[in-house]
């Protein structure tokens, strides 16, 4: 797996989980040639001139808390059914250097360092990972659990990771709902720092149907009364996502997509619920209520069945060579021309899918305009 073009770093926040070994994994048996690389937008045809870094030339590494090494979790993620039989063993050598490179996180239990402390040493471990492999750029991608709304003094673990990417000089992608680089204490940094960033909050599953369905109703002229929603997941997300204030950071992204296509007063909640026993999959269910002609009363029901780490893998791999392109290019600031992957988008970008999808486009013929 060499490559002579220049090497970009993807720097994955929560390197041990599902998502991120994944993400691993599905690179390397797509660049190998073992799986083709299905969900991956950037691979399809009209990405080919936007001159992205090519798939060989990725080199992983990241931060976590987590000490269970990316083969076995390769391993685990197999019996889960998420990763096909046979691939863990046949791409041992991507796991074990991609999690050779792979640094403690924190703040760990008892760890005495404040902000400031936290902050450098990240930064110098993407600064060392950068220099070390002689990498042309790092993108910093954070797909950790959904952490709690921030409340306490001092930064939430996420702002801490995205303020060490500012400082190293690197684009940063939050596919979390976690604060990131919203946190206001970030924002004289951010504007300072010249770099390209996207996010937040990555678009899987229930958001993306809702993201086609509700412009449907809204084009068609049909009036929604109610559209509610519940999620059961397992897992790692589902573990996170039973706590209360972790939901509710989910749920807002969710419900944008409602209000912005249909506007305020659409009764209904969305609810998520840990069930264990779903391990890596989730189900999502939504009952929307209409009014059609001469207010005759009709009802449809979705329900979406997936596994989540393998729904994001391909969209993370999407946004770190799409990020880094953007950096390369010189751009700066949000990139909300990537709202197509997001359930909460930076800056103001149309909810309807097929929009975003445009501006998409869009975006990938001005990064290939110059030709290198």
């Amino acid at each position: 797996m060499t490559s002579t073009h220049a090497r970009t770093g993807v720097w994955l926040i929560g390197a041990r989980g599902s998502v991120a070994t994944t993400v691993v994994a599905g690179w390397a048996a797509v660049t190998a040639g073992l799986h083709p690389p299905t969900g991956m937008v950037t691979e399809s045809a009209a990405f080919a001139s936007a001159h992205l870094p090519p798939l060989p030339s990725l080199v992983f590494g990241g931060h976590d808390t987590a000490s269970c090494p990316l083969p076995r979790r390769a391993e685990q993620l197999t019996v889960a059914g998420v990763l096909p039989p046979g691939l863990a063993p046949a791409i041992a050598g991507e796991l074990a250097a991609a999690d050779a490179r792979i640094r403690p996180g924190g703040p760990l239990p008892g760890d005495t360092r404040d902000d400031e402390e936290l902050i450098s040493a990240f930064a110098a471990d993407l600064t060392d990972f950068r220099i070390g492999l002689d990498l042309e750029r790092v993108v910093v991608v954070n797909v950790a659990s959904t952490e709690p709304a921030s409340g306490g003094v001092g930064l939430p673990p996420s702002s801490l990771y995205a303020a060490a990417a500012l400082r190293a000089g690197c684009p940063y992608v939050n596919f979390t709902p976690s604060t990131g680089l919203r946190h206001p204490g970030l924002a004289e940094a951010l504007a300072a720092s010249g770099l390209p960033y996207a996010g937040q909050d990555g678009k899987t599953g229930q958001t993306l149907l809702r993201s086609v369905l509700a412009p449907m109703f809204q084009r068609r002229a049909l009036a929604v009364r109610a559209w509610s929603g519940s999620n059961l997941l397992g897992g790692g997300d589902g573990a996170a996502l039973a706590d209360p204030a972790a939901a509710a950071a989910k749920n807002a992204g969710k419900e944008r997509v409602l209000d912005e296509v249909l506007g305020p007063g659409v009764e209904g909640q969305v609810h998520i619920d840990d069930v264990p026993a779903l391990g890596e999959w989730k189900t999502a269910w939504d009952h929307i209520a209409f009014d059609g002609f001469l207010g005759s009363r009709m009802i449809l029901q979705t329900i979406w069945q997936g596994c989540d780490s393998a729904l994001a893998a391909p969209l993370v791999l999407d946004l770190a060579r799409l990020t880094a392109r953007a950096h390369a290019r010189g751009l700066t600031g949000p990139l909300e021309d990537l709202a197509f992957y997001f359930k909460d988008p930076d800056g103001t970008p149309p909810a309807a899918l097929s929009d975003q999808y445009t501006r998409l486009l869009a975006f990938a013929d001005r990064l290939g305009e110059d030709g290198r």
